[in-house]
């Protein structure tokens, strides 16, 4: 029995992750999805937030996407992320500062398109802070 699942995490711009899993945890439209080997084909979109890899020996890595598609084969996990990244390439700095941007967007009360476009925004920011929070807290263990 395989004990590890290919797993390949994309974006427009570029393949972020390829590699073998033992686990993959990602946000999907119903909520959380845990994808380990033998697990039954599926594909699901995925809200913004966070990807977690879990590799073999237990070390785990975090992403954060802004949305996308999870793909669930036999042999492979696919993320088709919006954008991807990883956390410890996050630049805190602009992501606090997008994340005020889109707080001040939404408490003015803008136009409907500039209101959506500010919740997506403030959905990426989360997610990359949240990412990050995570990657520090790893570190400390």
């Amino acid at each position: 029995m395989s004990t590890t699942i290919r797993c390949d995490i994309v974006s427009a711009e570029s393949e972020i992750f390829h590699g073998e899993a033992e686990l993959v945890v990602a946000t999907g439209e119903m909520g959380e999805l845990g994808i380990a080997p033998k697990h039954a084909p599926l594909i699901t979109r995925l809200k913004p937030g966070k990807v977690v890899v879990t590799l073999p020996g237990g070390e785990k890595l975090d992403f954060a996407i802004s949305g996308g598609l999870l793909e669930v084969q036999p042999q492979v996990v696919t993320v088709l992320a919006d954008t991807a990244i990883r956390a410890e390439d996050i630049d805190e700095a602009a992501v606090r500062s997008a994340k005020e941007e889109a707080e001040r967007i939404l408490a003015h009360r803008g136009e409907q398109m500039e209101i959506a476009e500010a919740q997506a925004k403030l959905a990426e920011a989360m997610a990359q802070l949240q990412a990050l929070e995570r990657l520090r807290r790893n570190m400390k263990h």
